[in-house]
């Protein structure tokens, strides 16, 4: 690697005062010409650790130490399972500061933007965040006291408008956006950035946009709120939002039903709290230098509901059953970060395993 890295001709390395290799397969030299004493491990390491080792790196099971899970101790696990979160929301917060930064330190505006993308789940999340940036919350905040022009502007703006059938509701929509629309002077997305297919009729575009307009008519400006939850039945109640009217009897535009949509279900709002609210109550901590919101953070996570996916139902499998989202969202750290890696050496689980 020294030399393959042609470390022998760099004069930075020069105040190396030990190298250490598995195998020493050739001395190593600084730029000047002096050689660096050696320190190799290769006969320092148990040969069954060194197995175990190998077998991990190259193996084919769900996870590298699968074999060995079951005598992790539980104290170890929950310790480990308290730093996976952390990096974790530190991971996910790094894109908030980016966002903050390119709003002039708007943090109503940043999580606003955030709380849309996760409003459009995975389908949609890219064009909602779109759609948020293009009308800003400010906006939408002259005109909470009125649903209609609410609903006009993101409708118009989602460009699913244009194309809506002729009926008395979607004429007061078109009338309100177009002379909203050339107030603001705004630019609608392309409808055909909107994605249907295999979706539940209660996640369609139509009734998000429906729902986050009674959200942002119940509470403006969101992210002060969200500064004030104690508890999850908090949260509930912030994003508990209804429809009726028209929404109360159709999915989309034009195609009335006996029973449509209602309100947010608690999976939703077990998401948005995961993705967004979580994130950045902990980076506002952070930031502020306010430990209080980084607590608020965790005790969120604490108090939802496990999250039900294929990679849980694997670590059910082995035995590590998740109490709520704090440990769901722990294990799915884990395993895109250190066990499909093989980053055996940097976990504590495969550091206790090969002690």
């Amino acid at each position: 690697e020294w030399l393959r890295h042609n470390h022998q001709n760099d004069p930075a390395f020069d105040n190396v005062i030990l190298h250490v290799v598995f195998e020493e397969d050739e001395p190593v030299r600084t730029s000047t010409g002096s050689r660096i004493p050696g320190l190799e491990l290769k006969n320092r390491i148990p040969d069954k650790l060194w197995t175990r080792y190998l077998q991990w790196q190259h193996g084919q099971h769900w996870i590298p130490c699968q074999t060995m899970i079951d005598q992790v101790g539980d104290l170890h696990r929950s310790m480990w399972l308290d730093r996976l979160l952390v990096e974790r929301l530190q991971a996910k917060t790094s894109q908030i500061g980016e966002r903050l930064a390119a709003n002039g330190n708007d943090w109503e505006e940043t999580f606003y933007q955030f709380l849309a993308r996760n409003f459009g789940l995975t389908a949609n999340a890219g064009v909602f965040e779109e759609l948020a940036v293009s009308i800003p919350q400010r906006i939408l905040a002259r005109h909470k006291d009125q649903l209609l022009q609410l609903e006009a502007l993101l409708f118009g703006q989602s460009g699913l408008l244009h194309d809506a059938p002729e009926e008395e509701y979607t004429r007061q929509l078109r009338s309100e956006y177009e002379f909203l629309r050339k107030k603001y002077k705004l630019t609608p997305l392309p409808a055909t950035r909107w994605k249907w297919g295999r979706l539940h009729p209660g996640n369609f575009p139509t009734v998000r946009l429906a729902q986050f307009a009674r959200l942002v008519q119940q509470s403006a400006h969101l992210f002060s709120k969200i500064l004030e939850v104690e508890e999850q039945a908090d949260v509930e109640a912030l994003f508990s939002v209804e429809l009726d009217g028209y929404w109360k009897t159709h999915f989309t535009f034009g195609k009335p039903v006996e029973k449509g949509p209602k309100r947010l279900g608690p999976d939703t709002i077990r998401l948005l709290t995961i993705n967004s609210i979580a994130p950045f109550l902990f980076y506002y901590g952070s930031t502020m230098g306010e430990e209080v919101y980084k607590d608020k953070a965790l005790h969120l996570l604490e108090q939802r509901q496990p999250e039900k996916n294929h990679l849980i139902k694997g670590w059910e499998a082995l035995g590590w059953k998740a109490a709520n989202a704090f440990e769901t969202q722990a294990l799915l750290h884990l395993k895109k970060n250190y066990c499909d890696q093989r980053q055996c050496l940097h976990c504590a689980i495969g550091a206790e395993l090969l002690k």
